[in-house]
């Protein structure tokens, strides 16, 4: 039977930070995903109307008209962490909108998932003082998730995604062993085939954070993104969706891909 997936959100689900492909767009857990989807169900129609640097609210304006119109059989959801790293934010003002992003889906989408925010206290300072507030937005998802028959995709504390291995340098974006892990994550979520241990640690010794590599992270990666912030600059500006339009998954470089 026919099968639609829309993906909506932000970098998360755009993909950013996992290996491109060969046109330059990222490819992404969400890529992936279509790719397992496409092995169980044929035929599988694919897009993503994520956007990169998009806060909560702009999920909601810009994203849930035009997956609604799709009639999607499964959409997936990463928003909220743009507006923690916010100098100033009301947590359950986010927590609000992703209701609303919720619920508006539950009408249209057999299957929604919200993606929660995972554990960065181990990866950098700033990452260990959003804590609360990510904790917070988790909460939140957790309570908004039931209600609205919402499926959550969690990683369990311990799991890969407190590695570096799973981030890109920027320790913000998803690595290619991320989005790897997020999309069987996500799969196995699903029922379908694929790896129950998906959140299981990598092999091998992570690599050690020193005094060195944090203070060269802060000069490549976190004074940038400062400053960036201070001017008023962001990802999302003149940005678009990477694939607005739905396109069948076996005419994509995704399908057959790990």
């Amino acid at each position: 039977m026919t099968f639609t997936y829309v993906a909506l959100g932000d970098s998360q689900s755009e993909g950013v930070g996992d290996l491109p492909w060969p046109d330059g767009r990222p490819r992404g857990w969400t890529d992936r995903l279509a790719a397992a989807l496409a092995d169980n169900y044929d035929p599988v129609w694919y897009a993503n109307l994520a956007v990169r640097g998009k806060r909560a609210a702009a999920v909601l304006a810009e994203q849930l008209g035009p997956a609604s119109k799709l009639q999607p059989d499964l959409v997936t959801v990463t928003a909220g962490v743009n507006d923690v790293l916010r100098p100033s934010v009301d947590v359950a003002e986010v927590v609000d909108i992703l209701d609303h992003l919720a619920a508006g889906l539950s009408t249209v989408a057999a299957t929604t998932i919200l993606v929660k925010a995972p554990n960065l206290a181990g990866l950098s300072i700033p990452g260990r003082l959003l804590a609360g507030r990510l904790n917070a937005l988790n909460a939140g998802i957790d309570q908004i998730a039931r209600p609205r028959g919402v499926l959550v995709l969690t990683a369990p504390d311990g799991s890969v995604f407190e590695d570096l291995r799973a981030w890109s340098p920027d320790r913000l974006h998803l690595s290619a062993l991320g989005h790897q892990r997020l999309a069987r994550g996500a799969a196995h979520l699903l029922g379908l085939p694929g790896q129950p241990d998906w959140f299981a640690p990598a092999a091998g010794l992570p690599p050690r954070r020193t005094p060195w590599t944090e203070a060269r992270w802060a000069i490549d990666h976190f004074a940038p993104w400062v400053g960036r912030r201070l001017r008023g600059i962001s990802s999302a500006d003149g940005r678009a969706a990477k694939q607005p339009e739905p396109q069948h998954v076996s005419t994509l470089p995704t399908h057959g891909q790990s």
